[in-house]
């Protein structure tokens, strides 16, 4: 790295004189806004008056000229670090707008000879400086040519200043800014979030800067690889508090009725993990022995009802295990969270000052449940992940966003195992995430882990890749990293990875290259092995013919008849490492094609399920794998791999269902879990058919004597079962019970909630129950009961409470109270625009509430598109949540017609969902056609 240069500092009385400065500029800037605002004739975020326009999206293909036509910023300039200075205004202007008010100085150096600085700006109103949106001056030595003209680009969201000279290499500048924008409630960038408490309104400015939202807050290099130092400052009302990534070193009272609150200097970082937050919000913390300051913030009822103290206890275990595990201490001075009420991604990683959804966060020692203290813990521990891999080592470019999310999914679970061992996590990543992502990878319209640079440009291409692929597909490699058996990822090469490349950037060949340096045997490369599981979508087949002895492979597609049309060099082959047992043995470890298996006794492969493949045998060894399910229940995630064969027309469907027979036997939660979520695809394909009947018919039979279970070791329902797995287990019992007619189970769900509704102050419920009583009994009920839940919805001051309220609504078999529903969605007042997406989709589950979802969404996919879909990253689950019951002619011409119809409004984030959306449908056209007359024979034999 070549000489570096910093701007203030001097955190003491430079930085003040620097607020001192700032405020005075700011507050001219606001009363300036009403001139700038008439002139412009348009609302902050219009842009200034010379912008260009947003044009109509068009079919016709863009072909960039010039540098600003292309999103990636050129490499010409790199920024050093910046000074920031921000006002949020929490009331509204006299327009009813709230805004906020800044200026930015930002010093880069030149490494390429250009005339051009082309920095990211978006939705801001930038002040003129003699008719330019900039200032710029040299730094040093450095003499700043003087700015020909400037303007904005709204299409790939840029500032370019015009030169009269160009730059000289090696040298550095400062380019300064002042600006105005929008404190929105759209959840981007800098943004408002509101409630209400005791009464009162309460509006909170907060941040969301991942992927591409830095840029509506300050114009900025907003790419992961333009790495800087910011000095932030916060101008805000007296009785809020100001957060920001570092720790506030100094806050003074001007003459003025507001307070300025300068932080620490942060670490080298990215725009992208930026935070600000101004609110009244209060705080509960704890000191670690390295002095490290840990605090949890929240509305302050929620604090006052103990509901940070788990996340608080937690969190410095967490942090005190990631320490260990990647042998380098956490490299900043403070770790503040924060529970939003707004918020769009469930949390977000910002170094120092991680933001949560309330959910996420919260909990209440007697009102949560089992899950609700699971979800906190693991998210918690995602977040703190990224503290080091994806912070401190950053991906160089959102190709590789798999490099961020997939080894924090994985080692999430290894930090809440270690903060609460007693629930076995590490045991339930098959059901959490390699069977989710299993599903995605099956289609022919998946994608690689590593897609080419050149096919994530645009910001919605960007959000495209925060999906499944991305955080859980590299969980599925467990057999590379420690602590299993193979062990060809050691902590020491991790280690050395993050030592290396700390504080900048990285592509995914660098990893391979420090886990090359493991000395243990491998078949090939790591580049060579590696490369084949990253660079090429899907999975393989593995069948083992145990008569024969052969192994071979086979890229798995749900679909078997699909076309794939994204080519692979590696041929859709890989290196398959293969765990196995032999008759109960295990056998050594081997390498696809290395060995031969065969013999009498049955063969086991992928054990553990530690490998990212499905298995399967020839059919003797299916029948011996068969009949040990009565004898085994380790066996029953491996046989589960029945259920994707049979789909895919590997394997005859019976055979799949046998698996099923012996769960009336069964009483552990991972088998039982694993085959409802097999099962539900039989429920979504055939519970509009008279299949379901002799369907529902089966499943009585094989829950009652779980439900009968539950209902002893309970006491009849009054006590909670000891085990943390066998909580979810009588959650399943009663809510499958239920559905599926097993006597007593409506009139127990049925009272309890009519005595809660006799006595709304005491809900008598168990907490872990509450999801699954609440739907139930609002899915038998009327009006009444919808009504109350909405009015228990309103007054809910627990998120997690809410939370499950506002998915029960959606269960009622009412249609004119699913439309009402619906109707609420497109009203932030009664649903808050983080949970309107989710809502449809929770009204979509409902087999009554399916086609009036699906109908809501048609009608009004220009509103939703615009609200929603240019950078939610949970925006494409709205169109696979939508269509998973797909699976007539009809609906494909449907969903069809609905891609046509709606090319000219554009589909944002959830381009590729549509694709998948309509590849599954015709798989399941396919699947029903051939499949519904030996299933309905299949449950009618078994259910009698």
């Amino acid at each position: 790295m070549g000489k570096v240069y910093y701007v203030s500092q001097n955190v003491g009385l430079g930085l003040l004189v620097l607020a001192v400065s700032a405020l005075a500029t700011i507050i001219a800037l606001s009363i300036a806004y009403d001139k700038e605002k008439a002139k412009n004739q348009g609302k902050p975020g219009d842009g200034a008056a010379d912008s260009t326009s947003m044009p109509t999206p068009s079919t016709t293909q863009f072909t960039p000229k010039e540098p600003w036509d292309y999103y990636r910023l050129p490499g010409s300039l790199v920024p050093v670090s910046y000074d920031v200075t921000l006002w949020p205004r929490l009331e509204p202007n006299k327009d009813g707008l709230y805004i906020f008010t800044g200026n930015s100085s930002v010093v880069f150096r030149c490494v390429e000879e250009t005339d051009l600085i082309i920095i990211h700006s978006n939705k801001l109103n930038l002040t003129t400086f003699n008719g330019h949106h900039a200032k710029l001056s040299g730094l040093g030595e450095a003499t700043a040519p003087t700015i020909k003209k400037s303007w904005l680009v709204v299409k790939t969201e840029y500032l370019v200043v015009q030169l009269s000279n160009r730059l000289a290499v090696g040298a550095t500048y400062v380019l300064h800014t002042e600006f105005l924008g929008e404190l929105a409630d759209n959840l981007e960038g800098f943004y408002r979030s509101e409630y209400v408490e005791d009464g009162v309104k309460k509006v909170v400015a907060t941040s969301q800067m991942q992927a591409t939202y830095a840029r509506k807050t300050f114009p900025c290099f907003d790419e992961p690889a333009m790495k800087a130092l910011f000095n932030i400052i916060i101008i805000h009302n007296q009785g809020t508090v100001a957060l920001s990534n570092g720790r506030e070193i100094d806050s003074v009272i001007e003459g003025v009725p507001v307070k300025v609150t300068t932080f620490e200097p942060t670490e080298r970082m990215s725009t992208y993990l930026l935070a600000f937050i101004v609110s009244d919000f209060v705080s509960i913390q704890s000191n670690q022995n390295n002095n490290l300051l840990i605090r949890i913030w929240a509305r302050k009822k929620a604090i006052d009802d103990r509901q940070g103290e788990y996340a608080l206890n937690v969190t410095g275990p967490i942090l005190q295990f990631y320490e260990r595990y990647y042998n380098a201490a956490y490299p900043l001075s403070k770790s503040d969270q924060v529970a939003l009420p707004d918020f769009n991604a469930g949390a977000m990683e910002n170094w120092g000052l991680v933001t949560y959804r309330e959910t996420a966060l919260l909990y209440d020692p007697v009102l949560s449940s089992t899950g609700n203290k699971e979800r906190v813990t693991s998210v918690i521990s995602h977040e703190l992940a990224h503290m080091w891999f994806g912070n401190l080592v950053t991906l160089k470019w959102w190709n590789d966003l798999w490099l961020n999310e997939g080894f924090a999914s994985y080692v999430e679970y290894l930090g809440a195992d270690y903060a609460e061992p007693t629930w076995n996590m590490k045991d339930q990543i098959v059901l959490y995430d390699m069977q989710k992502v299993f599903a995605v990878d099956a289609l022919a319209s998946s994608h690689p882990l590593s897609r080419k640079e050149d096919e994530v440009n645009e910001p919605a291409q960007i959000s495209e890749m925060f999906n499944t692929i991305s955080y859980s597909k590299t969980i599925s490699f467990k057999f590379l990293t420690p602590p299993f058996p193979c062990k060809f990822i050691s902590a020491l090469s991790l280690q050395a990875y993050l030592n290396t490349f700390a504080f900048g950037n990285t592509v995914y060949t660098d990893l391979w290259d420090h886990l090359q340096q493991v000395k243990i045997f491998i078949p090939d490369s790591v580049h060579n092995i590696m490369n084949r599981w990253t660079l090429q979508m899907g999975f393989p087949v593995v069948t083992i013919d145990t008569r024969t002895g052969r192994i071979t492979q086979k890229h798995f597609l749900l679909d078997p008849d699909s076309v794939v049309d994204r080519p692979s060099q590696f041929n859709y082959t890989w290196f398959v490492p293969i765990k196995w047992m032999k008759s109960g043995m295990e056998q050594q470890q081997y390498w696809l094609l290395q060995k031969t298996v065969s013999g009498d006794g049955w063969v086991l492969a992928n054990t553990n399920v530690s490998g990212y493949f499905r298995v399967n045998y020839d059919p003797d060894n299916w029948n011996r794998l068969l009949s040990l399910l009565n004898t085994s229940d380790s066996v029953y995630l491996h046989v589960e791999d029945l259920f994707p064969l049979y789909r895919a027309k590997i394997i005859n469907t019976t055979l799949a269902l046998r698996t099923t027979k012996y769960l009336s036997k069964e009483r552990d939660y991972i088998p039982w879990e694993s085959a409802l979520r097999n099962l539900d695809y039989y429920i979504l394909m055939f519970d509009r058919t008279e299949v379901y009947g002799a369907l529902q018919a089966y499943l009585k039979k094989q829950i009652q004597p779980l439900f009968e279970h539950f209902k002893t070791i309970t006491a009849n329902w009054t006590k909670i079962p000891q085990g943390h797995t066998d909580q979810y287990n009588q959650i399943n019992a009663i809510g499958i019970a239920c559905s599926m007619g097993v006597k007593g189970c409506r009139e127990l769900i049925k009272s309890w909630y009519r005595q809660w509704m006799e006595n709304p102050v005491h809900n008598p419920i168990l907490a872990n129950l509450k999801s699954t009583v609440y739907c139930s009994a609002i899915a038998f009920g009327g009006v009444e009961e919808w009504d109350f839940a909405w009015t228990m919805f309103q007054n809910a001051t627990l998120a997690s409470e809410a939370s499950r309220l506002r998915s029960a609504m959606a269960c009622t078999k009412v249609p004119w109270l699913l439309n009402r529903y619906l109707e609420y969605t497109l009203d932030p007042t009664k649903i808050r625009k983080q949970d309107a997406t989710s809502t449809v989709q929770y009204i979509a589950r409902n087999v009554v509430g399916m086609p009036l979802a699906w109908n809501f969404v048609r009608a009004r996919w220009s509103y939703i598109f615009q609200q929603y879909g240019k950078g939610s990253f949970s925006f494409s689950n709205l169109i696979s949540g939508i269509t998973r019951r797909f699976s007539t002619e009809f609906e494909l011409q449907e969903l069809k017609k609905f891609k046509e119809d709606n090319v000219h409004v554009g589909f944002g984030s959830a381009t590729l969902a549509l694709e998948q959306s309509i590849e599954k449908t015709t798989a399941n056209i396919k699947w029903v056609t051939e499949n519904k007359a030996s299933v309905l024979k299949w449950f009618t034999e078994e259910s009698t």
